[in-house]
Formats: structure tokens, C-alpha cells, sequence
């Protein structure tokens, strides 16, 4: 197709949208008071701490598996995969393959032990056979930290959204809704708690995979379901060839994007055992069966999102070209709201109401996942390091409650500050920095708990600290930060000395090294008796909460 038709074609977008845009605003109004709604009604029935954080315990195998899938198909499953494949065809969809894979180590190593040996938080399974205070104290930290990472990304996804349907251009209209998400979230958390986020999570879980299968099922339609066609066509728009459909367009051209991909590859297969706000999610269900049989559910409705997740990546390049992704957004994040319009017809009022609908289901995912990370992290704050450390156990459930509802707000506060910067980064690379943080401080500690007897105390410190810090001071020090004009959060400036955009292949293994060596050097004496009941407790669930 020729520059002139792609530059009608925007022109009519852009009329289409304006005129259409009472009619947007308006779908988009209904979908987010909702999701409110279900949240206020969830919040009165939230009494306990137990209902706060676990939601009373009380959801079936498949509820929590429908909502483990709607906490991880997030902005950057829906918005950055999409386009990430639009942008860098095959390479893109790694992404899709790594965020699945990393399923099957969560479900065979995590799930069901951390079921059956905590209460609410990842702490209360390293305390239970290591010094309280020190080990929830890390955990919280790694907790908050991991969230807050992970929470950018959901931010950039919004802000980029309501741009789109609002026509907002401006970066301080930008900030401006980030912030209004930012309110949102504390909103949803503070009131609705565990019950409110899970319930929110299931019902947008089945309008992302609704809005998903129609999406596809309509790209398909237009190649007459030759993928082949839809293939080739994409290929040909993207101005790169057959190379589109080949490994290597983003990692393989040097060495450098060699070692990255691999960094890559590791952080998302390892991060999702580790993530804290997937985590928690195992306490909703009555029992470690059940948990079992949750994650089983979430790896087959995630394995099908994520397939087609191929057909709207590729759709997009064939159908929209990668010149009108780019103008929309640098990093390709507006490609599926894009071809949504295009899908229901640029111009038209259809065209007008599928952006509506997909944007607002996107915007539901975000505000979902954004309450289920900010849960995770305000409910470590308040159970490990307000009620165990700082009152030393004597916080009432009602002060507890209390402390996790402010924690959301100043852990929303955090995330509002420096999602701002982050708007134009790609989604999917900013989760797979969570993951790699995650995968550095928490997963170690987590396995070596479980799973090794002579672990201290020592260990679990130096794995904890050590991973995070490691994380942390090389994403800083990354192109992510700085150094490149076009994606890094710090337009201008330059002061990257590490050349990879993920950290996990120097982080990873560095926590399961400081975790080993910390653990052979500590002076202290590993309690064998408190492990041989844990490792009881964890297998068989005998005294499980």
C-alpha cells in the first residue's frame, strides 16, 4: 500500500476519533465504574485481615486461576507483546514464549509448597526457620522494590492508553493521567482489599480473552485465515523482508543483543516464581491442591492469550505498518488499540466503539494488575515489617489493616513519581525488569528455604540484599536509564557502563551464589529440627493455614 493511503488513513484516524470521541469517553466511563463497583462491593465484605489479604481464603481452583491470569496478563502481555512482534516480528515474541515457560517453574517448584508454609506474605515462609526480624525486614524491602518496578510498567501502559483515546499529546496531559491511575489504584486496594482485586482480575481476565479471540478471529478474516498471507504481508510492510520472521531483527545483530536476549530469556522464565504479587495469589484457595490445580488453569488460559498474541503482534505490522506504531507511541505500545480501530474501520463509528472497548478492557487489566502488585507490596509492608518488626507481633489485625491501607498509599505516591518518566518506554522490557529483580532476590531465597537444610539466616540476607542491589544498580546503569535518545527513561544524558538492557544474566546467578556462600560463612547453627517440619509442612500441608 502507498505513503499516500497510509497518510489518508491516519488523517481519517485522527477525524474518526475526535468525532467519535462522547462516544469513547463514554464505553470507557462504563467499563471503569464497573470494575469500581465490584470493588466496593467486594470492600464490604472485607472484614478480617485473612479477607484483606487473602480474600477469606474462600476461592475455587478455577476463580483463582482465572485471576492468577488476569494478574499476569498485564499491560505488557496485551500492549507491549503486541508491540514488541509489530516492531521486531519474531524476536517480539519471545517475549510471549518466556513469560509462558516461566509458568511451569512456578507450578513445580512454588506453588504448592508456598501454599502450604505461609500465611500472607513470601516472609512468613523465610521466617519460619530463620530470625524473624531481619528476614521479613528483607523481604518487605524486595517486596516493595519488585512491585514498584513491575507498577512502572503498568503506568506507562495507561498513560499511553488515555493519551490515545483522549487525543492527549502533551507530556503534562500525560503525567496528569498517570497520576489519575495512580488515585485509581490506591482507591481500589484501600477499599476492595484481596476480594475486591481478585474479583476485578477474574471479570477482566474474561474481556481481555474475549476482546483477544474477536481481535484475532477478525485479523484472520481479512488474510481469509492464511496465516501464511498474514505472515508474508507482515514481513513485506515491515520493511525488513523474510529477516522479519527470522531470529535475530532485535537480538543477534551483535554480541552485545546476543548476551541480551539470553539475559532476557533467563529473567522471564526465572521472575515469575518470585514475583510477589503472583505469589500471594496462592494464599486465596482453602488448600495446596487447590493452588496446584489454580496454576494448571492459569498455564492453559495464558497459553491460548498468548498465542494469539502472534495474530494481533503481526496483524498490526501487516495492517497498520510499523511508520503509523511508531508515530502513535516509540516503544509500539498503542499497536493494539490501533488495530482495533483499524479492524472495526478507521472512520466509522465501529471503528470508533472497538478502540473504546479494547482500550477500556486494557485499561481494566492495568487498574487490575496495578491493584494486585500495590496489594503484595502494602501487605508486606503492613504483616512483616509493621506488625512483625516494628511491634515486634503485637499490632492488632484492625492496626495492621490500618498500616497496609496507608503503605498503598505512599507505594502509589512512588509509582505515580516515576511512571511519569517511564511513558515512553516499552511495557513488555519494563516488566521483564521486574522479573529479573524478582528473579535475583526472591526466587533464591525462596528455593533455598524450601528446599536446603544448611540455609541461615546469613544466607538469606546476603541472597536477598545481594540480588536486589546487584538488579537494581545495573538496571540504573543500563541504556534503560540512559544513553539512548529514543526508549531510555533519561532523555540527554548518558552515564550507561552496562551495556545489557536486562540485568538477570550477572544478577540471577550472583543471588544463588550469595545465598550459598553466606550460608557456608555464617557462624550460626541452622535450626534442622525447624527445617525437617517445614519440609513436612510444605509437602503434605499438616498445619497449614
Amino acid at each position: 500500500m502507498s505513503a499516500a493511503y497510509h497518510s489518508h488513513t491516519a488523517v481519517l484516524a485522527a477525524s474518526s476519533t475526535t468525532e467519535h470521541r462522547p462516544l469513547i469517553i463514554t464505553l470507557f466511563a462504563v467499563f471503569v465504574a464497573a470494575t469500581l463497583g465490584i470493588t466496593v462491593w467486594a470492600g464490604r465484605q472485607t472484614k478480617s485481615a485473612s479477607d484483606f489479604y487473602a480474600g477469606g481464603r474462600q476461592f475455587t481452583a478455577f476463580q483463582n486461576g482465572l485471576a492468577v491470569s488476569g494478574d499476569y496478563m498485564s499491560a505488557a502481555s496485551f500492549l507491549g507483546i503486541a508491540g514488541a512482534i509489530a516492531l521486531f516480528g519474531y524476536d517480539g515474541f519471545l517475549y510471549s514464549i518466556g513469560f509462558l515457560v516461566a509458568w511451569l517453574v512456578a507450578l513445580l517448584l512454588v506453588a504448592e509448597p508456598l501454599r502450604n508454609s505461609g500465611r500472607y506474605t513470601m516472609g512468613d515462609v523465610l521466617a519460619y526457620r530463620m530470625r524473624q526480624r531481619p528476614v521479613r525486614t528483607a523481604a518487605g524491602v524486595s517486596t516493595i522494590i519488585v512491585s514498584i518496578f513491575y507498577l512502572l510498567a503498568q503506568m506507562a501502559g495507561a498513560g499511553v492508553l488515555v493519551s490515545l483515546l483522549l487525543g492527549i499529546t502533551s507530556d503534562a496531559g500525560k503525567i496528569l493521567i498517570v497520576a489519575l491511575v495512580g488515585v485509581l489504584m490506591i482507591v481500589y486496594v484501600t477499599i476492595g482489599g484481596m476480594k475486591g482485586t481478585t474479583w476485578v482480575q477474574m471479570v477482566k481476565a474474561v474481556l481481555l480473552i474475549a476482546g483477544a479471540i474477536l481481535m484475532t478471529f477478525m485479523v484472520l478474516w481479512k488474510f481469509d485465515f492464511n496465516v501464511s498471507d498474514l505472515l508474508g504481508t507482515a514481513a513485506e510492510k515491515s520493511g525488513h523482508g523474510a529477516a522479519f520472521l527470522e531470529p535475530g531483527l532485535k537480538y543477534g545483530a551483535t554480541g552485545t543483543s546476543k548476551l541480551d536476549f539470553l539475559s532476557l530469556g533467563i529473567a522471564l522464565v526465572l521472575g515469575t516464581a518470585g514475583l510477589p504479587h503472583i505469589l500471594i495469589r496462592f494464599y486465596t484457595v482453602p488448600t495446596a491442591k487447590a493452588a496446584r490445580k489454580s496454576v494448571n488453569w492459569a498455564i492453559g488460559i495464558i497459553g491460548g492469550f498468548y498465542l494469539m498474541t502472534i495474530a494481533l503482534g503481526f496483524g498490526a505490522a501487516a495492517l497498520i505498518g510499523p511508520k503509523e506504531i511508531i508515530a502513535k507511541n516509540p516503544a509500539g505500545n498503542a499497536a493494539a488499540p490501533q488495530l482495533a480501530e483499524y479492524l472495526g474501520g478507521v472512520g466509522t463509528t465501529g471503528g470508533a466503539v472497538m478502540l473504546a472497548v479494547i482500550s477500556a478492557v486494557a485499561f481494566a487489566t492495568i487498574l487490575a494488575v496495578v491493584a494486585g502488585l500495590t496489594l503484595a507490596s502494602s501487605s508486606s509492608f503492613a504483616h512483616d515489617i509493621y506488625a512483625n518488626v516494628i511491634r515486634k507481633g503485637k499490632a492488632s489485625e484492625k492496626e495492621e489493616m490500618r498500616a497496609a491501607r496507608w503503605a498503598t498509599v505512599f507505594i502509589g505516591a512512588a509509582a505515580i513519581l516515576l511512571g511519569a518518566f517511564a511513558r515512553d518506554m516499552n511495557v513488555a522490557g519494563l516488566v521483564a525488569l521486574a522479573f529479573a529483580v524478582a528473579a535475583s532476590a526472591n526466587l533464591p531465597t525462596l528455593l533455598y528455604s524450601l528446599f536446603w537444610k544448611r540455609f541461615t539466616t546469613q544466607g538469606a540476607l546476603w541472597s536477598i540484599y545481594g540480588g536486589l542491589a546487584s538488579s537494581v544498580i545495573l538496571v540504573l546503569f543500563s541504556p534503560v536509564v540512559s544513553g539512548n535518545e529514543k526508549t531510555s527513561m533519561f532523555k540527554g544524558v548518558d552515564f550507561a557502563w552496562f551495556p545489557l538492557e536486562n540485568p538477570g544474566l550477572i544478577s540471577i546467578p550472583l543471588g544463588f551464589l550469595l545465598g550459598w556462600i553466606g550460608s557456608l560463612l555464617s557462624k550460626e547453627e541452622p535450626d534442622k529440627g525447624k527445617y525437617a517440619e517445614l519440609e513436612v509442612k510444605s509437602l503434605t500441608g499438616i498445619g497449614a493455614h
